[in-house]
């Protein structure tokens, strides 16, 4: 451990963390432009690494996975945030459509975000999303709560640590980049060893923020993240893993550890916000579906437990459907052919197969598509686990791998199971990240608008999908991702704060996207999807520098999948 580079990073970052602060913002605006020229340059590079880490051949539909997890997602965030930090320089805040705002019938002030621009309509047809903010917003306050860094006088700055992910490779990046540019915040970003692979090229792509003195980078092991947080330089951590990792780092380690959670004693005396996963419910509401639609969720459940090899903090984990429901079986036995015909996955991220075998032991009924090895690990359902039985360890840890529980939960009707389900996923289920729901329009209006609207409302998660992945309100950026607030360091579940959030809202409760109930062409994250690699190349291209020059090529590849 070379504790003597890591002080004099952190030292060129104290010395610039104030520069960095009051730097103005056209100057900040010209660094963003110049790291996403970098990105644009590096992103094949960047995709290669994780194809090579993760065994991926490049010319297959699996290679979106570094796509669609990496420069697509990086390039879009990057153009909204400097969009957006134009908006400032102009007028203080991003631009808000008053318009595009209304207010719930208890008070709560929405906004609707996303689609913007003709190119939203068109990329992403029938798709919506909302930010739903905290009670305590007012709507005519509502601007108040956007960009509050850029309302300070002469900032002072702070030197943040981030803890990066060893998933996927746009969140630590993406990480950094909103404590640089929403928070005022130079950064030590370290590197996870899972994928530090990454490093060499995210140095290039961030090449103008190094050479000023604003961000560095770190690399090692558990020691190193250690010393960093303990460093007295480092005012601000910002975590992505699991919960285990984070109370290690604010408790400490073993008995002494749990004591001094018990006790709220913290070791480290600093702000701390972190993404810490999710046991991820898909609460399935029974209806009437075509074979068709029953294929279509089918693969997008499918999409939700396997892509990535399940390694996603958003993964689907517990599918929660109505016991009495007439194709509740029809339905599995889709996923269940959905899976089996699924190419196997690298289980690249250290310690699957145990997982796997911890989160099988005992279970009555083991649906597993594929084989046990060194080099993966089935794609596996659970049906039939209790609802009744509360301990469940599928419930109360998230897997971190392709295995995902299904509860058939009894319900007089549909209504009747909307409300149990959510209920239940709340009083249940470990963390609050992200849910999604899956409900057909015809069912939606037997429930009522307001019915629906209202169990939205009760779900306590930072990210809702209304059917299709809540990863969704990960990759647009108009979206925060965070779990749902009120989380305290003795009771993290998926943590504090929020990221992405390109319109800087400093009060948000949580993101609502809602597609189609079925879509056409299929999404290219859809791990179904024969042409996604395609896809995912073109769109990336296209984040960066939108032209509707590109959109045939898109399209071409996108219909074909």
């Amino acid at each position: 451990m070379d504790t003597q580079r890591m002080d004099h990073d952190l030292k060129v970052l104290e010395e610039n963390k104030t520069r960095w602060a009051r730097l103005p913002i056209r100057e900040k605006i010209q660094l963003l432009s110049k790291v996403r020229d970098g990105f644009v340059k590096i992103m094949h590079e960047q995709v290669e690494g994780g194809l090579r880490a993760k065994g991926i051949r490049r010319d297959t539909p699996q290679s979106a996975d570094e796509w669609m997890g990496g420069p697509v997602i990086i390039l879009r965030n990057l153009r909204l945030l400097q969009r957006s930090l134009e908006q400032v320089a102009d007028a203080g805040r991003p631009y808000l459509d008053m318009s595009k705002v209304r207010t719930r019938s208890n008070g709560q002030v929405v906004v609707n975000v996303f689609p913007e621009t003709v190119y939203d309509k068109i990329l992403y047809s029938g798709f919506s999303a909302e930010i739903w903010m905290k009670p305590e917003v007012a709507r005519d306050a509502l601007t108040e709560t956007m960009a509050t860094f850029y309302h300070e006088r002469d900032p002072e700055g702070e030197v943040a640590l981030i803890l990066g992910a060893g998933n996927v490779s746009s969140i630590a990046p993406l990480d950094a980049v909103y404590k640089l540019f929403v928070e005022g915040k130079v950064c030590a970003l370290k590197f996870n060893p899972v994928n530090d692979y990454l490093g060499p090229s995210l140095e290039k792509a961030f090449e103008p923020l190094v050479k000023e003195g604003f961000l560095r980078f770190m690399y090692g092991g558990g020691d190193v993240g250690a010393y960093l947080c303990k460093h007295e330089v480092v005012k601000d951590i910002h975590i992505t893993g699991s919960d285990k990792t984070h109370d290690m780092i604010v408790f400490g380690p073993g008995a002494e550890g749990e004591e001094r959670k018990r006790k709220g004693e913290r070791l480290l005396d600093k702000k701390i916000t972190s993404e810490l996963g999710n046991v991820s419910p898909v609460i399935v509401v029974p209806g009437v579906w075509s074979d068709a639609e029953l294929q279509f969720h089918a693969e997008n459940v499918a999409t939700q437990m396997t892509q990535n090899s399940g390694f996603n903090c958003n993964a689907a984990k517990v599918l929660i459907t109505h016991a009495a429901w007439d194709q509740r079986e029809a339905f599995l036995n889709k996923l269940r052919d959905v899976l089996r015909g699924l190419a196997p996955r690298n289980a690249y991220y250290p310690g699957a197969q145990d997982r796997f075998k911890k989160f099988t032991e005992g279970v009555k009924q083991v649906d597993a598509f594929g084989e046990l090895n060194d080099e993966s690990v089935p794609f596996t359902l659970l049906p039939g686990l209790d609802w009744e039985d509360k301990g469940n360890l599928r419930f109360c840890e998230e897997s971190f791998c392709s295995v995902t529980g299904e509860v058939p939960l009894p319900a007089a009707n549909a209504t009747d199971f909307l409300q149990k389900a959510v209920k239940w996923a709340n009083e249940t289920l470990h963390g609050t990240l992200n849910a999604c729901v899956l409900i057909h329009p015809r069912t939606e209006r037997q429930i009522g608008a307001k019915a629906f609207e209202e169990a939205i409302a009760e779900l306590k998660y930072g990210s809702i999908g209304i059917n299709h992945w809540p990863a969704l309100s990960y990759g647009l950026g108009n979206t925060t991702w965070g779990a749902y607030p009120g989380h305290t360091y003795e009771d993290i579940q998926s943590g504090i704060g929020v990221v992405h959030n390109i319109m800087m809202f400093e009060q948000p409760e949580k993101s609502v996207i809602r597609g189609g109930f079925t879509v056409f062409p299929k999404p290219p994250w859809f791990v179904t999807h024969r042409l996604a690699h395609k896809v995912g190349e073109r769109i990336a291209q296209f984040e960066y520098d939108p032209n509707p020059a590109k959109l045939p090529g898109i399209f071409w590849y996108a219909a074909r999948g």
